[in-house]
């Protein structure tokens, strides 16, 4: 199933939805923590969310960083050349199986960690990351100041409780 979401404003989300799961966030929220996660200039960008299976993750896991398991989230910034001015940002990839397992082993509520999951993935796509430590704590401070915009909790605090 693939659905697009685009508000007169704001992000233009594609929807791509390759599992069977139930409980997935609605097309709404998906456009909505996206949009949250949007920097200054980003907030008209382009992106496609395809929420997919196991073994879909752990294939693309497999193939494009070479770890041969199923992962939360995968993201794909754009490689448009600087001369081609679309606003496509890129491809997030999450598998549904995994986010409601991590939810559940962290005891968080699952919508709270989808949440976290599409912002985490759209600040990757615009170029934050967690490699290094310092890194890590900026990424890790922005989620949580937009996912407390959002009313959700601090995803870092007692994760694995």
């Amino acid at each position: 199933m693939t659905t697009e979401t685009s508000p007169s404003t704001g992000p233009y989300v594609d929807v791509q939805v390759a599992c069977t799961n139930h409980g997935l966030p609605s097309e709404q929220q998906i456009t909505a923590w996206v949009a949250a996660a949007l920097t200054e200039g980003k907030q008209n960008s382009e992106l496609s969310v395809r929420i997919v299976t196991t073994d879909e993750s752990q294939t693309l896991n497999a193939q494009y960083r070479s770890k041969d398991k199923p992962t939360n989230v995968l993201s794909f910034p754009s490689d448009l050349p600087d001369y081609i001015d679309e606003p496509l940002l890129g491809d997030l990839v999450i598998c549904a199986d995994i986010v409601q397992q991590e939810a559940e082993a962290q005891n968080k509520a699952c919508e709270a960690h989808w949440a976290h999951m599409l912002i985490h993935g759209t600040l990757h796509l615009q170029g934050y990351d967690h490699i290094e430590d310092d890194e890590a704590e900026e990424m890790e401070a922005l989620e949580t100041h937009i996912l407390a915009g959002l009313g959700y909790p601090n995803p870092y605090e007692n994760a694995g409780a």
